[in-house]
């Protein structure tokens, strides 16, 4: 009994530390961090597509379109006809945007990823392996979900 104890103090204080970044992320940028990855991707060119935003987040297009729809209400990103293609939308990131980004906390997935790359090839096989043995242990294996550190709706809607 005492490992599963210990396994699940480990998974809650996993879940701790998204919900209270989250929580940080709120109050700093006024963000969810499903909001400011969406940021994040639209920063690196300035732009992006909701179609390639939507798929580079595995996420459906209903779900980017309510994620867009808050953030441009938010005056961070606009919507802007292409110059390329007449029929297609390009999202655009914002200074209001672009300062959210520059102003935000380090990002708890950054560190993870900084960290996850310092490990040796077969640590992180061996954790990956793990986590999705963990996924399937809870029935989670087959939820919609984004390469976000986040918990609750991805698309920001309240429950």
């Amino acid at each position: 009994m005492e490992r599963v104890d210990t396994s699940l103090i480990a998974l809650r204080r996993i879940l701790r530390a998204t919900e209270m970044f989250g929580r940080d992320l709120a109050k700093s940028a006024g963000l969810t961090p499903v909001q400011f990855r969406v940021l994040q991707v639209v920063s690196e060119d300035g732009w992006s597509t909701p179609k390639a935003i939507a798929t580079r987040m595995s996420v459906s297009q209903a779900t980017m379109t309510a994620l867009l729809d808050k953030l441009e209400r938010k005056n961070m990103v606009t919507r802007k006809r292409s110059e390329r293609d007449r029929r297609q939308t390009d999202i655009v990131i914002t200074p209001v945007g672009r300062a959210a980004i520059d102003d935000a906390p380090d990002a708890l997935q950054q560190i993870f990823v900084r960290r996850f790359e310092a490990l040796e090839d077969w640590e992180q096989a061996q954790l990956i392996a793990s986590l999705e043995r963990v996924a399937a242990m809870l029935d989670a294996h087959e939820i919609d979900a984004s390469p976000v550190l986040d918990w609750g709706d991805i698309s920001g809607r309240p429950s």
